[in-house]
């Protein structure tokens, strides 16, 4: 038997899934926007205290580019910008919310 016949087929849903979201920061930065209110960059990066300006930056800008967010740029001085999730964004909502169930139910203190 071939190699190419026992092998599964790579899901390709699954690996674009995984390049969009696989970011570091990413699912933490959906999770903080969609449930605890925090929608602009200083709130952000105060929040996840070990991410830099440029990490955060990279990934905000990302997610938008995947359709996840929305950047609202109010032009004032000085700067104010706001992230809120777009309709792909909170279609995700329960996917955030299943992924942390499953999460405080299956991994232990040093995992987490």
């Amino acid at each position: 038997m071939r190699k190419t016949e026992t092998m599964v087929r790579r899901c390709k849903t699954m690996s674009t899934l995984q390049k969009i979201l696989g970011g570091k920061w990413k699912l933490e930065i959906l999770y903080y926007i969609a449930f605890y209110d925090i929608h602009r960059f200083g709130q952000l990066r105060r929040q996840l205290e070990e991410i830099t300006e440029s990490s955060l930056t990279k990934q905000l800008r990302e997610l938008e580019a995947d359709g996840f967010l929305i950047r609202h740029d109010f032009h004032e001085i000085p700067p104010r910008v706001e992230y809120n999730l777009s309709e792909l964004g909170k279609s995700f909502i329960d996917v955030l919310a299943y992924m942390k169930q499953w999460g405080e139910r299956n991994l232990t203190e040093e995992q987490a």
